[in-house]
């Protein structure tokens, strides 16, 4: 299991646990490449003005200031628009990249980026103050097709597939159609609405629907419709039906109807079993337009989602330019806390390192190093050991560190290699010899998807 971080909200990992999470960032790495996404870095600051224009999270945002502010530092207080804080997710920050380097972007714009995020949050299981975000988006100048909302959920399928985590589910939402029929049935603060069921989960369909009727003036029948369409779930595109038969057809919920079928045919037969239609998803954040997507892991439900995102068109804009995107994030923390804590997969060993060089003597040093650079060469991560202790200890310390193969060259310069696993031990020419290619690099497998 995983340790608890000593300073809470915070987490840091063990040199096992870490390669547990590289394993899942080069994965999630060489799935975005290979469809086509260009990897972008931005600042880890933003304003506070910038941050928070859309959605209702200034609680939870860090403000970044220096322990001896200038004086007028201090009367601007932190909720100057123009004050310092640390961003809470990538997609607001993405939204002002494109903005500023517009004239140096090629639209449709496709970009992934695995970064550090902050939140102020309760810390928990699954939630942390600083996490690892991956994530991936199609931004367009003026109008993007609806296609890369597709597009978007599949690759993540992908992404997800590849990783040691147990089976999962995208569960998978249109605002547009919510809204049409929110409007449709004479409940027109939709956003209010769309709160109130973004809630259905945490506090069941009773509350919520008390929410509805207290906060927003629902009848009961409204609030009632509503909570019938929040429980509408299929696997294929049946969904389609259960919403005509409830009464309410206006454009906005027909092209959301539409929106919505699209993506889960296409799931249905290139993802079959990944994704699902869920018109309980709702997403907090308001700058969501379309298609809204929430992920979670078979048997950990528990844990919340692993991935989210959607669809906005008006998070990004300069004067009459309009830069519409979608995307989706993964919480890279989120997922190796679980993978970790529940033994989920474990790294083959802790350190990169397949061999350790032993002293025959002291004066043998040099020679040893130029074993491990022979080694190197040919992609083989080499120690040499630092001094020459009798060999059952140099043996023991490569076994502490998890290093499988010791080196030994005698007097004579003739080289051995010891599996010290097994204990089998041969002859080797430093110019040729190989691992098994289970041995030369760090290995992760899945040792069990158990629900808990």
């Amino acid at each position: 299991m995983a340790r608890t971080a000593s300073l809470s909200g915070f987490p840091e990992w063990l040199p096992e646990e870490r390669l547990v999470e590289l394993h899942v960032l080069d994965t999630l790495r060489r799935v975005f490449e290979l469809h086509g996404f260009a990897s972008i870095e931005t600042r880890a600051v933003e304003t506070v003005g910038q941050l928070l224009r859309k959605g209702e999270i200034d609680k939870e945002v860090y403000g970044l200031s220096r322990l001896q502010d200038d004086e007028d530092d201090a009367k601007a207080g932190k909720h100057d628009p123009h004050a310092l804080a640390l961003h809470f997710d990538l997609t607001v920050p993405f939204a002002r990249y494109v903005v500023e380097n517009a004239g140096y972007l090629a639209f449709p714009f496709r970009r992934y980026q695995i970064q550090k995020v902050w939140r102020g949050e309760r810390p928990q299981e699954g939630r942390a103050r600083e996490f690892t975000q991956a994530d991936i988006d199609v931004v367009g100048d003026g109008e993007l097709p609806f296609r890369y909302d597709v597009e978007i959920a599949l690759v993540i399928a992908e992404a997800l597939s590849a990783l040691p985590i147990p089976d999962f589910r995208l569960r998978i939402n249109n605002r547009k159609l919510a809204e049409g029929f929110y409007r449709g049935i004479g409940l027109d603060d939709t956003a209010g609405v769309l709160r109130s069921i973004d809630k259905l989960e945490k506090i069941g369909p009773a509350k919520v629907a008390e929410l509805l009727k207290t906060e927003l003036g629902a009848s009961d029948e409204q609030a009632q419709a509503a909570l019938q369409l929040a429980a509408i779930r299929t696997e294929d595109t049946s969904f389609v039906a259960q919403v005509r038969a409830l009464g309410v057809s206006n454009d906005l919920l027909d092209e959301g109807l539409n929106e919505l079928e699209q993506v889960i045919e296409a799931a249905v037969q290139r993802a079959p079993g990944k994704v699902v239609a869920d018109l309980s998803i709702a997403r907090g954040l308001d700058y969501y337009t379309g298609t809204v997507v929430e992920t979670v892991l078979v048997g950990h439900e528990q844990l919340g989602s692993i991935c989210s995102g959607g669809r906005y068109d008006a998070l990004a804009s300069k004067g009459n330019r309009k830069f519409p995107g979608v995307g989706l994030s993964i919480g890279v923390t989120r997922l190796v806390s679980r993978i970790l804590s529940q033994d989920l997969a474990k790294a083959s060993r802790s350190v990169p390192t397949v061999v350790l060089v032993a002293l025959t003597n002291d004066d043998s040093w040099g020679a040893a190093q130029d074993v491990a650079a022979q080694l190197r060469e040919r992609g083989i991560a080499t120690e040499v050991a630092a001094k020459a202790e009798k060999f059952g200890k140099q043996i023991k310390f490569a076994d502490r560190r998890g290093i499988p193969f010791v080196w030994f060259t005698d007097d004579d310069g003739n080289h051995q290699v010891k599996d010290i696993r097994s204990g089998d031990q041969a002859d080797a020419d430093p110019a040729q010899w190989t691992p098994p290619s289970e041995d030369l690099s760090v290995q992760v497998k899945t040792v069990a998807a158990q629900p808990v």
